[in-house]
Parts: structure tokens; C-alpha cells; sequence
């Protein structure tokens, strides 16, 4: 994983959306049986803003912006079903969005703008990673085993996670969605 060196007065965090109970621990469980090293330490999740250092001193401009963000945002329904690779570009497979890829989208663009706008190093595409980097065999076989997973989740908040010393991401804040949903 690429992560960005931080200096003592910074903190290396990253927006997503958490994958519920009870796929978020068939996900992890999957990841780990299948040898990548970051199972335990990345808990099951759809990116909206990857791995960014910012100040300490701007964190709660960060959070102001992503209540804003959050609060025209309305809830929305992800669809995970069947898995995908970035191969041969980059040692991943994922679990796939059947439902929730322009929500996601637009979720991605309105937080990846103000104090939080960045380039992004690939173009914005959410998904669940569940292999990382571990050999061809076991990616060829997270595309197989995983091909038939599917859950289905309300998304009604954004987190901000907050990566650790220890090499562990986890969760520092919630955001509620609470926009208006769109009229049938």
C-alpha cells in the first residue's frame, strides 16, 4: 500500500464508507485466509478518499467539511456482488459495486474538493479490496471464491479514518448522511 510520509505534526487519514456487519467480517476473514497482511489491519470499506496526511491543526476544518459534505449527501444503498481485479496495473481484487458506483462517485468528488482536493494517482473507482499484494495464486483465488458474494447495505454515514503507528486504520468519526433523497 502506498502511504504518504507524515511528519510529527501530522496525521494520515482517509475517508470511507464502512462495510456493515455481517459482510464486513466475512470480508476480513476472506482477506486473511487468503495471506494478505493487511486484513487485520484495514477493516472492510469503500474508499471515498484515499490515504492523505494533513496538520494535526487542520482537523477540525476536515471535519467541517466533511459535515457539510455529509449533510447534502443523502443515504444511499450499496450493492456488493462478485469480485474484479486491477491487474495487471496493481496486485488487487476487490468485491465489485452492482449499485452505489454514481452515488459513490459524486460522494467522492464532493469530499475530494476545499482543504481535502488532491490529485488522484488512478481514476476514482469504488470498490471492497479483499487481496492485496499477496501472490498471483491466492489473487486468482479471491476472484473465484469471492465471484459469488453479495450483501446489500444502507450507507448513512462517511468515517474518517485515522491511520496508526501501530499500522492499524481505524475509525475516528462519523458523518450522518442527510441530504434529501432524489423523488422515484
Amino acid at each position: 500500500m502506498n502511504l504518504p510520509p507524515r511528519a510529527p505534526s501530522q496525521v494520515r487519514i482517509g475517508i470511507a464508507i464502512a462495510v456493515p456487519e455481517p459482510f464486513a467480517s466475512v470480508l476480513q476473514a476472506a482477506r486473511a485466509d487468503l495471506g494478505d497482511p493487511l486484513a487485520h489491519a484495514i477493516p472492510p470499506h469503500v474508499t471515498v478518499i484515499g490515504p492523505t496526511v494533513v496538520d494535526h491543526s487542520v482537523l477540525p476544518a476536515v471535519a467541517e467539511h466533511l459535515e457539510k459534505v455529509a449533510s447534502e449527501t443523502a443515504p444511499f444503498r450499496i450493492h456488493l456482488r462478485g469480485t474484479g481485479t486491477f491487474r495487471p496495473i496493481s496486485p488487487v481484487v476487490f468485491v465489485a459495486l452492482a449499485e452505489g458506483i454514481a452515488e459513490c462517485e459524486m460522494l467522492e468528488a464532493s469530499a475530494r474538493s476545499g482543504i481535502l482536493a488532491q490529485d488522484l494517482r488512478f481514476n476514482y473507482h469504488p470498490h471492497v479490496t479483499v487481496a492485496h499484494e499477496v501472490p498471483d495464486a491466492e489473487l486468482d483465488r479471491a476472484l473465484t471464491e469471492l465471484a459469488g458474494f453479495e450483501g446489500t447495505f444502507e450507507v448513512d454515514r462517511l468515517w474518517q479514518y485515522e491511520h496508526g503507528d501501530d499500522g492499524v486504520w481505524r475509525p475516528q468519526h462519523s458523518f450522518p448522511l442527510a441530504g434529501a433523497r432524489p423523488a422515484p
